[in-house]
């Protein structure tokens, strides 16, 4: 038995964050008594900026760099980490998170939108360094293993959640380009050889070098393809047309955040096109203000009202609004639409739950209506459409019969779409764009003023570990497994001559198929509405797409998942599962003092990482605190503890004193550890004994607004006071 190495704990954002200032002391005291040390790492977004400008602050004010840090542990054996969700934040997230920081005493520097002055030049980089998904892809050295754990699926089966319902003529579709997207323009090359590549633009000014010094090994796959804008423009004129003509609502399904390059600018052009007649009277002046309709256009008001003609501009929106097709709403009661602000409308959580409510949104009268779901690339879209027509024919899936989808993504070292973002560029004329290797041009394409145009990779020693991972899993559990690529997709075709031999040399031709994605989509359905399982064994985003999707339909949720990361080199990363619920969460906490987050993909993880602790350090111990963590879960699910949407039922806090609980009974009672089970028998017994003074404490401030001291900064003694109320509890853990 080896001394085994820490696990770390990341400190993220919002809700996840103030759900950790409860749970992380009792992770701390259980793994103790276990021999094993519990460490924090901050990569929340407001830790991110100050990390990167330690020449603004004060000594006692500066910041390690702990993505930095955790960017090289995963590429170590020893490496541990749990890892919660963070805010991979969009622009307007950046710029509130800059002002609160700003306003606490922290100098750093604006965010300029258009940088003009070197030291301005300098700051954008830095910031464009941590915005949108700039955690994720440094953390990822492996690929993913994600599922719903079975006592969550046994859960919901018998506590099935509330579905809409489906009718055949209903009017929500999906809308999607069919030409000048991604998808049409991808081309792609595998390199027979190293290469240090370069991305170079010939327009009428001459060469611009865009990027250069790209060094790939041997193998790689190198992907490289536009948006076009004029494309883009044209489709979204007939997606609004389209709505119009089919009395529905207008949804627009992006991913702002972790594309955050590309789809804040595809955003732009939504809200551009959505309001032309504004645009062309006042596009000048509101470009000179600052109005950047990538933003949203929340963003742009608030510039708007600052104007001298602020109220002549905003009765000219009302005017063109209240032409156009009424938009699907954020939050009806406050006014925000989809249009608002990009971050609200990542479509891997927007698309679910319009498929969960029955093609359903909220309308600005607040009342539910079909939608024209637009989804402008077509790379994925098709997953979402064949949802749509699936459950048309077949209605809702019933969570009580239904299967399960697991998955196994590909998203080692940067792959796919996830890491095109350092080479992803908005052109600024028109011209070519090549991808060079020294003097011999591998790809090109011809482009237009205003095309979005990017390269991205994928390693083929990520590639195969990806097809070793989903033949290990097929093996453990005998489900039906399919690839999902697409033949007829530049990308997916290279991918293919790359996996087709491996799955031939591993003598697993007979037990794994191909399918296009849209085809492999009803293929899944129909499995699982059967009540049988499988393995969707896919790409970078759509292992993103299809972890929300397929979870919120089956258990309601995608918080609740078990996600493994298998680090290329032997580490282990187990996240929480998603958080795009938690702003909701802590407006509800600052407002009534009740936090509906659930931390159930928290306690999943921390399952999993005890586990991998014990193999790694081959210490029964660990291995036990990681099977009785598992009990505890099934007996908090058994016992309904999970946290309720309202004041008064039990919240995250009592969930988490009930987990404690739990977990201290079950390690009380085994009797593989004897010895374990010796010191965890007197916390148990306190536990259980104090338990009705507990919870009469935890319940203290219920229905009260409390001050956590800032959002993207909170105060750590004001969330300690608020998320640690018992000091029955406190004393016990602490002790």
């Amino acid at each position: 038995m080896s001394t085994p190495a820490p696990i770390v704990y990341t400190v993220t954002d919002e809700a996840p964050q103030l759900a950790s200032a409860s749970l992380l002391p009792i992770v701390r005291r259980f793994a103790a008594m276990a021999g094993v040390d519990v460490v924090e790492r901050d990569i929340s977004l407001a830790g991110r900026i100050l990390a990167v400008f330690p020449d603004s602050l004060t000594e006692a004010q500066r910041q390690s760099d702990d993505l930095a840090w955790l960017g090289e542990l995963v590429t170590k054996p020893e490496a541990n980490v749990i890892k919660l969700p963070n805010v991979s934040a969009s622009v307007p997230q950046l710029v509130a998170a800059i002002g609160e920081l700003q306003a606490a005493g922290f100098a750093v520097p604006d965010y300029p939108e258009a940088p003009a002055t070197e030291a301005e030049k300098d700051a954008r980089a830095r910031y464009d360094s941590i915005k949108g998904s700039a955690v994720n892809p440094v953390l990822r050295e492996g690929n993913s293993d994600r599922r719903a754990p079975a006592a969550v699926k046994a859960y919901a089966k018998s506590n099935p959640h509330s579905m809409g319902t489906w009718s055949a003529d209903s009017k929500t579709r999906v809308s999607t380009m069919e030409t000048g997207d991604f998808r049409s323009n991808e081309k792609s090359v595998t390199l027979d050889g190293d290469a240090t590549l370069s991305i170079v633009h010939k327009g009428a000014t001459g060469e611009t070098v865009l990027k250069d010094g790209i060094a790939l090994p041997a193998g790689t796959i190198v992907d490289a393809t536009y948006m076009s804008v004029a494309a883009l423009t044209s489709f979204l004129d007939e997606a609004i047309a389209q709505t119009a003509q089919d009395g529905t609502l207008f949804s627009l399904h992006l991913k702002a955040t972790m594309m955050k390059v590309s789809d804040p600018i595809i955003f732009g052009h939504a809200v551009r096109t959505y309001l032309a007649p504004v645009f062309e009277k006042y596009g000048e002046a509101l470009a000179a203000a600052g109005a950047n309709p990538n933003g949203g256009l929340g963003s742009m008001l608030d510039v708007i009202d600052g104007m001298d003609n602020g109220a002549e501009i905003r009765a000219e929106i009302d005017a063109v609004l209240g032409q156009r097709p009424p938009m699907y709403m954020v939050n009806s009661d406050k006014g925000i639409s989809n249009l608002h602000v990009p971050s609200d409308v990542i479509i891997d959580a927007s698309m679910p739950a319009v498929l969960r409510a029955g093609g359903k949104g909220w309308g600005p009268d607040g009342a539910e209506g079909d939608t024209n779901c637009v989804i402008p690339d077509s790379s994925y879209a098709a997953v979402y459409a064949r949802s749509v027509d699936f459950f048309k024919q077949h209605g809702a899936l019933d969570p009580a019969t239904a299967g399960t989808v697991q998955n196994v993504g590909l998203m080692a070292k940067k792959a796919e779409e996830y890491g095109s973002h350092p080479t992803t560029f908005e052109m600024s004329e028109a011209g070519t764009v090549e991808v060079r290797d020294g003097d011999t041009v591998l790809m090109s394409h011809d482009v237009a003023a205003g095309d979005i145009w990017r390269m991205a990779t994928t390693r083929s020693e990520a590639v195969v570990n990806w097809v070793e991972l989903a033949l290990e899993r097929q093996r453990l559990t005998g489900y039906k497994t399919v690839f999902w690529l697409d033949e007829t997709r530049a990308h997916d075709a290279e991918l293919l001559k790359m996996i087709r031999p491996q799955i031939e040399a591993a003598g697993a031709s007979d037990k794994v198929s191909v399918m296009a994605p849209a085809e492999a989509t009803t293929d899944a359905f129909e499995t699982i509405f059967k009540g049988e399982n499988t393995i969707a064994v896919t790409g970078n985003v759509l292992r993103d797409y299809l972890t929300d999707l397929y979870p919120i339909l089956e258990v309601g949720t995608s918080a609740k998942m078990l996600s493994v990361v298998k680090l290329m080199n032997g580490g282990g990363l187990f996240e929480t599962g998603a958080g795009g619920s938690a702003p909701k969460h802590v407006q509800q906490l600052v407002e009534q003092n009740h936090l509906r987050w659930d931390s159930l993909g928290e306690f999943c993880a921390l399952a999993e990482s005890l586990r991998f602790a014990g193999e790694s350090a081959d210490d029964l111990a660990l291995k036990v605190l990681g099977d009785t963590a598992d009990d505890a879960i099934t007996k908090l699910l058994g016992e309904g503890k999970s946290p309720g949407r309202k004041v008064g039922q039990d919240d995250n806090r009592d969930s988490h004193f009930h987990f404690a609980l739990y977990w201290a009974e079950a390690l009380a009672a085994q009797s593989d550890a004897p010895e374990l089970a010796e010191k965890f028998a007197p916390l148990a017994k306190a536990l259980s004994d104090k338990a009705d003074t507990i919870r009469e404490e935890l319940k203290q401030g219920r229905g009260e607004a409390v001050d956590l001291g800032g959002y993207y900064r909170t105060d750590p003694a004001k969330v300690a006071r608020i998320m640690r109320p018992s000091i029955t509890l406190n004393a016990l853990i602490d002790g």
